[in-house]
């Protein structure tokens, strides 16, 4: 499939978003750390915070990164931006206004995948980025659509066996959009997006079906 836009175009939205937002890339970042603190050591409202944060940072995409900078060059971006408010939306009710998300740090095949997933995301995916000559402000920063997506899903792999579906459905549609940025503009490190939707939709259906 075509694609409405070039390379270039798609990476000077990257440009122009990072340099717009600077320096909340900062902040972002530091909310990821709390999650990460907060999985590993719990205290009171840390289910609460943790959702809220992931369901931040999904809203934050879906308005400033997909319907402000990438539909200017993509209108398909006005449904990408949707589905990310929608996920902020699930995130926000299921995880704090429910309080249906619980997150534990476990030293178990979950707590490992999680780990790697979240290091990944934080540090991995744009160190590689910068070796394939991704470098800022050209490249997509934690707190844009990639990344995030799997920085979620390291975040959801903390979660208890009877985490609700819902939470899932949206990530997992992202990681088939998203992961073909990998091919089609040699983001090569979005393919850490497509093993991670693999991993963590495989590894969060067994834990609901075998409750272990």
């Amino acid at each position: 499939m075509k694609m409405p836009f070039t390379v270039e175009q798609f990476f000077e939205v990257f440009e122009k978003y990072n340099t717009a937002v600077w320096p909340l890339q900062v902040l972002f970042f530091l909310l990821g750390v709390i999650a990460v603190v907060l999985v590993i050591k719990k205290i009171k409202y840390s289910d609460r915070i943790i959702s809220a944060i992931l369901a931040f940072l999904w809203f934050w995409i879906g308005i400033a990164y997909h319907l402000i900078f990438f539909t200017v060059i993509n209108k398909a971006a006005f449904g990408f931006g949707i589905i990310f408010i929608l996920q902020g939306l699930v995130l926000f009710i299921i995880g704090v206004i429910k309080g249906n998300l619980s997150f534990k740090y476990e030293k178990n095949i979950y707590g490992f995948a999680g780990s790697i997933l979240l290091v990944y995301a934080m540090l991995i995916y744009p160190a590689i980025g910068y070796f394939l000559g991704h470098v800022y402000p050209n490249s997509p920063t934690f707190g844009l659509p990639c990344p995030t997506t799997i920085f979620t899903f390291g975040i959801l792999l903390f979660s208890s066996e009877k985490f609700p579906k819902p939470v899932l459905i949206i990530p997992l549609l992202w990681t088939l959009i998203g992961s073909s940025a990998a091919f089609a503009f040699g983001v090569y490190e979005d393919i850490g997006l497509f093993i991670s939707g693999i991993t963590a939709g495989t590894l969060l259906f067994l834990r609901r079906t075998t409750g272990k």
